[in-house]
């Protein structure tokens, strides 16, 4: 099941021109179950810590004003499959859909950081023909460190091998974090999406050119 919620816009930076464009930004939540996908989600949209919730999928939009640009974020918050077997599986659905992952693991529960590896490798084959794939892998429940099974160390070196971004938080404990990894995934999109037009617009120069390269032959 998926539940849709919208939140009100909460607006900070610079005044908007009315003739910006608007920007969304898809951003789809992996990770195993009690890992804090949720929570990290309600953290962002509303700045409250809320612990406990159930494994149920839903769709959050959210719109924010950075640098001067209204930005919608659509947070799919997806459940983690019952099937241990197909831990790491993203639906055709799900890539399609997203332009951006983040994905989540509890940093005291390596079984958590398993899944996240698994559906980084995941994410890389599906997208390796379609260039950039904005990811930002995320530790949470750093306030629990303590309890910790998973390194900083393993999980910089498991970002720094994908070309992911990477952040240890704690959603529990305070806001700033949270918004930082948003911002960043939204920052990765803009970036992925600048780099798909440039391509675009270098192939349509190389396809002009031929075009009028081959005419010239024929003559």
């Amino acid at each position: 099941m998926v539940v849709h919620v919208n939140s009100g816009a909460h607006h900070t930076g610079k005044t908007m021109d009315s003739n910006q464009q608007k920007v969304e930004a898809n951003i789809l939540l992996l990770g195993a179950e009690k890992v804090g996908k949720s929570a990290l989600t309600v953290r962002f949209i509303t700045r409250r810590f809320i612990g406990e919730y159930g494994n149920i999928e839903s769709i959050y939009c959210h719109s924010d004003r950075i640098d001067g640009r209204e930005v919608c974020f659509n947070i799919w918050d997806s459940s983690h499959p019952q099937n241990a077997l197909a831990a790491g599986e993203i639906t055709e659905k799900q890539l399609q859909w997203a332009d951006g992952f983040i994905l989540v693991y509890s940093i005291c529960d390596r079984s958590s950081f398993s899944v996240v590896h698994q559906q980084v490798q995941h994410i890389r084959r599906c997208k390796k023909t379609s260039g950039a794939f904005p990811v930002v892998i995320v530790g949470n429940k750093r306030d629990l460190h303590h309890r910790r099974t998973v390194s900083s160390e393993e999980g910089r070196l498991l970002a720094l091998s994908a070309d992911c971004g990477f952040f240890e938080i704690s959603a529990a404990e305070a806001h700033h974090g949270v918004i930082i990894v948003f911002h960043e995934l939204l920052e990765l999109i803009r970036e992925a999406r600048a780099l798909r037009k440039g391509t675009a617009g270098i192939k349509n120069i190389v396809r002009s050119m031929s075009a009028v390269f081959g005419r010239r032959r024929a003559e």
